[in-house]
């Protein structure tokens, strides 16, 4: 079934319980390029997933930090998706889970949310496995205390996600009692598996293409930016 966006605000407004999956397309119109548009990151480079692999990052440590290096966007503010999603917060049952690794739903306070690939903004050390901060990393790949190889919190092809990354994921997706996905074309794995916990039929999807899900869901095809401002 197909919504418009005033239809999709309403269910938002009269539901009390509301698990909220994001992906790229929530963060685009904070200037943040999604990853596989033509436009997006990974638009003139021939092998990304290599670039973002834990094998890249243990045999060529220099190429990896030089592609990771264009994903931050330190100066880069939420938009009004995010600003909603945390103000929802304060009134109703809300959780996000989310594929981003921007950490723009935590400047804008959410609190409930589960950074399912992690965050660009926790860096930890390889060597000593002290934490540093991102500024630290952005200057560059070694550790200024030990010598140590850095390297963002994220979730790089060819590593697994941890059993409470998982776990919190889908406790947050079984409370909803309206799921919504935002921005994401809900295809990479495990994320989108994650629909398969949702303990109710009130499902909801937001985006600028259609998507294709294994479950019966609303449909509103437009950019979240449309629907958020309404609310």
């Amino acid at each position: 079934m197909c919504s418009t966006p005033a239809q999709a605000v309403a269910k938002i407004q009269s539901a009390q319980a509301i698990t909220f999956l994001t992906g790229a397309g929530v963060s685009t119109a904070s200037g943040i390029p999604d990853y596989r548009s033509l436009n997006g990151v990974y638009h003139d480079l021939e092998a990304p997933e290599y670039l973002l692999s834990r094998d890249c990052l243990e045999a060529e440590p220099k190429k990896f930090y030089d592609f990771v290096l264009r994903l931050y966007h330190p100066k880069a503010q939420p938009n009004v998706i995010h600003q909603k999603i945390a103000e929802l917060e304060k009134t109703k049952s809300v959780w996000t889970v989310s594929q981003n690794i921007d950490g723009l739903h935590q400047k804008a306070g959410s609190r409930h949310l589960v950074n399912f690939h992690g965050s660009l903004y926790h860096c930890q050390c390889r060597k000593c496995g002290k934490s540093v901060p991102c500024q630290e990393y952005l200057k560059s790949d070694r550790h200024a205390g030990c010598g140590g190889q850095l390297r963002p919190e994220i979730v790089l092809y060819g590593e697994g996600f941890s059993q409470s990354v998982l776990d919190q994921a889908v406790t947050a997706v079984a409370q909803g009692d309206l799921i919504v996905i935002v921005g994401t074309s809900f295809q990479v794995h495990p994320f989108c598996d994650l629909i398969h916990y949702a303990a109710t039929d009130q499902i909801m999807a937001i985006n600028q293409t259609a998507l294709s899900l294994p479950v019966p869901f609303d449909m509103v095809q437009c950019s979240g930016e449309e629907v958020f401002s309404l609310l």
